[in-house]
């Protein structure tokens, strides 16, 4: 069964948008908006499990210069 999750993201003054557009380069990303107010990216990714999850939070979002910290809600349905 597939994850879905919300990534929220807090970014370096400025970064916002180079982020957003290597975010959107992720495979299994759907969306990534930089938004005004905390936090400063919401993402949300669509994978094949937790463990996918896992992996691009750690190894593929938070290699991103300028991320600072994730806070990442998995969809309860």
């Amino acid at each position: 069964m597939a994850t879905k999750a919300y990534i929220l993201i807090k970014v370096k003054t400025g970064k916002a948008n180079d982020i957003v557009e290597a975010l959107k380069k992720i495979p299994g990303v759907e969306q990534a908006h930089a938004c005004f107010g905390r936090p400063d990216i919401f993402v949300f990714i669509g994978v094949q499990d937790e463990r996918a999850l896992s992996d691009v939070v750690i190894s593929k979002v938070h290699t991103i210069d300028g991320v600072e910290e994730t806070d990442t809600h998995i969809v309860a349905d």
